[in-house]
């Protein structure tokens, strides 16, 4: 891993738990041991990767500090919709960029944002591919290959059209 793979794993997991989703505390410090070797320097990072398991409960905190001191925190839109909005242009780029699985991302974007934002015409696309993912059977003559380049393909449009002030988080 080199040192900007590393830096972009704290980012992503930064994100997803800026999202509400759930990183465990093993997970946070396996990035911190990972950022560790690939060279990251960061006045706390050496303690987050050498915490023991029975010192997992204070990987949150130092995640965060390390962050801080990378000045890779983020934080989310205050505004719950925005923030909602947020969250969706960040699946549709791991779902266009292949780090996530086009039917977990389009699935999280079906249950988790479009039903939130009273499922709006510009994620009809993506929540279509999620109903084609989720109820995919092998014998309605479509490969699940098929539909994976059609959840990639909704995301990359979808991205496409994102206004161009947005377009920095």
């Amino acid at each position: 891993m080199t040192r900007d793979d590393a830096l972009q794993q704290f980012s992503h997991i930064a994100r997803a738990r800026a999202f509400g989703r759930h990183v465990g505390s093993d997970r946070l410090i396996q990035a911190g041991l990972d950022a560790l070797i690939a060279g990251v320097e960061s006045p706390s990072l050496a303690m987050l990767a050498g915490l023991l398991g029975s010192e997992e409960p204070e990987a949150p905190a130092l995640f965060d500090q390390v962050l801080e001191e990378l000045g890779l925190l983020f934080h989310p839109p205050a505004d719950p919709r925005a923030a909602k909005w947020a969250m969706a242009y960040w699946v549709a780029r791991q779902i266009a960029g292949g780090s996530l699985d086009p039917a977990v991302g389009t699935h999280l974007i079906w249950a988790d944002i479009a039903y939130d934002l009273g499922y709006p015409v510009e994620l009809q696309p993506l929540v279509h591919c999620a109903l084609n993912l989720d109820g995919w059977e092998e014998s309605r003559g479509v490969s699940i290959e098929e539909l994976n380049r059609e959840a990639v393909e909704a995301a990359k449009e979808f991205l496409s059209k994102r206004p161009a002030a947005e377009a920095g988080d």
